[in-house]
């Protein structure tokens, strides 16, 4: 009897380590209530089967830190966060350590890279506020087995500081898609928390030149 309630303790620690974990990957940096607040973005997957919520509090306005967000994608500033990680893909990607006018200009339709041939469109955007990319990942020749979006809201807060809040979404179109992004996310959080550390650290100058 002992071996089975060890095994059945030890069944239950693991599991409640694992659901602890990733209860703390996908909420990093988020504040009480932050993970269930309603964000722009979020009604285009309403009936979403995982979905990740991340923040940082930046020492700089959200005009600041809307210039650094604007210009992500591939092609453009990149997305602050492991590059060589993401070059192993061949995503080609250069994260930019100043503004640059040329990446200053995005609208709703218009495709943000993520790899040479994978792009999201932007689905909404509100400058200084937020900006909404909505697609997904094919699957070799298929389409993608999942909906995504991808919000970047920008709040003020005290003493002139923003606090940057993004959202992942995934709505799964096949009975099979988790089998797809369960095993991405913890690349996910690896990443996002980095760019959202390298865009705080760009905004509030620490990071080479930040250009008006």
């Amino acid at each position: 009897m002992r071996p089975l309630v060890r095994r059945t303790a030890a069944t239950a620690f693991l599991v409640g380590a694992l659901l602890l974990t990733r209860r703390m990957t996908m909420t990093w940096g988020t504040r009480d209530g932050e993970p269930s607040e309603p964000l722009a973005g979020d009604e285009i997957v309403p009936c979403a089967d995982a979905v990740a919520t991340r923040a940082v509090t930046i020492d700089a306005p959200p005009r600041e830190v809307w210039k650094w967000v604007l210009q992500l994608g591939q092609g453009r500033g990149g997305f602050y966060s492991y590059e060589w990680l993401e070059n192993l893909v061949g995503c080609d990607i250069e994260n930019a350590d100043r503004i640059d006018p040329r990446w200053q200009r995005l609208a709703v339709g218009d495709d943000v890279r993520l790899h040479p041939d994978v792009a999201l469109r932007v689905a909404a955007m509100v400058p200084d506020r937020h900006l909404v990319l909505r697609g997904a990942v094919p699957v070799g020749a298929s389409a993608p087995p999942y909906d995504f979006t991808w919000s970047f809201v920008l709040r003020p807060v005290a003493d002139g500081a923003t606090r940057l809040v993004v959202r992942e979404r995934y709505g799964y179109t096949r009975w099979w898609s988790g089998a797809i992004v369960e095993p991405v996310l913890p690349v996910s959080f690896l990443m996002s928390a980095r760019m959202l550390r390298g865009i705080r650290d760009r905004a509030e100058g620490r990071v080479g030149e930040n250009a008006a």
